[in-house]
């Protein structure tokens, strides 16, 4: 009897996890920022919950809902006040400029040469820090590289 109990509850916040991820919109499980991670993860936790019969079961969906609600309102004010999207998001980083990499901001970062370069190789199909105008290390932890503009012939 347990075991139907289990199968049964796991179905259910199966498609309650889905129906919540299709009313929260693509971006609640598709960002990379911290932000959306712990969007993820908390939600995970709560869900599971519901499924190991740890908590009330119909207890359980409804803080997941609240959860749902809390991240789009969040998102809301984000789209539409810079000073919580940076608060909730964070920031982007200025790496190098011109060609020339900012050491001090790669020490704040704890990033080393070689990440940096790994990010131009990755992210930007650069070779060498010369070939680009601007490296920034985005809000969702990636590289970003912006390439010099080629010299007309």
């Amino acid at each position: 009897m347990m075991a139907v109990q289990m199968a049964t509850r796991s179905i259910i916040v199966f498609f309650a996890a889905l129906a919540l991820w299709r009313l929260s919109g693509p971006r609640t499980f598709g960002g990379r920022t911290a932000f959306y991670l712990v969007v993820k993860i908390i939600l995970g936790a709560i869900l599971s919950r519901a499924v190991g019969a740890t908590s009330l079961f119909w207890g359980t969906l409804l803080a997941g809902q609240i959860f749902r609600l809390l991240h789009r309102g969040l998102a809301w004010a984000s789209s539409r006040y810079p000073w919580v999207d940076k608060l909730v998001k964070g920031r982007a980083y200025l790496l190098a400029e011109k060609g020339q990499s900012k050491p001090e901001q790669l020490h704040q970062l704890n990033l080393t040469d070689k990440d940096l370069r790994a990010g131009l190789h990755t992210n930007g199909s650069v070779s060498e820090l010369a070939q680009t105008e601007a490296v920034y290390l985005e809000r969702d932890g990636s590289i970003s590289v912006a390439k010099k503009k080629a010299e007309p012939s």
